[in-house]
């Protein structure tokens, strides 16, 4: 499966902006990029939610404390605690951009 990384993400940027006449490094963009994130991360170890219009929204939730099971020793119980998790929900855009996507996925398990 393909990845796209942070740096990848930022010559993209970089190039896009370019071509629209936007005179910015990619030193610049990449900043404006890691600011984001640690805006997004900060905010939520704080317990608040963050929502990106069009893009999606980050809400913190309490995984609460289960019983699992040990792959190795299958017949042993492991308490698992309670913890605090980001969940995910994509806005209307993504969603219906990701939805034309199906015939790239099945594309790839075909190969």
């Amino acid at each position: 499966m393909a990845t796209t990384t942070k740096r990848e993400l930022v010559v993209n940027i970089t190039d896009k902006l370019g071509v629209k006449g936007v005179d910015i490094t990619q030193q610049d963009v990449h900043e404006v990029i890691q600011c984001l994130l640690d805006e997004v991360t900060d905010s939520l170890s704080l317990g608040k939610n963050v929502v990106l219009r069009n893009f999606g929204a980050f809400e913190v939730r309490e995984m609460k404390a289960k019983v699992g099971r040990n792959p190795k020793e299958p017949g042993k119980a492991v308490q698992i605690p309670a913890r605090a998790a980001v969940k995910f929900k994509p806005g209307k855009v993504m969603r219906e951009k990701v939805a034309t996507t199906l015939y790239l996925i099945r594309e790839r398990e075909t190969d």
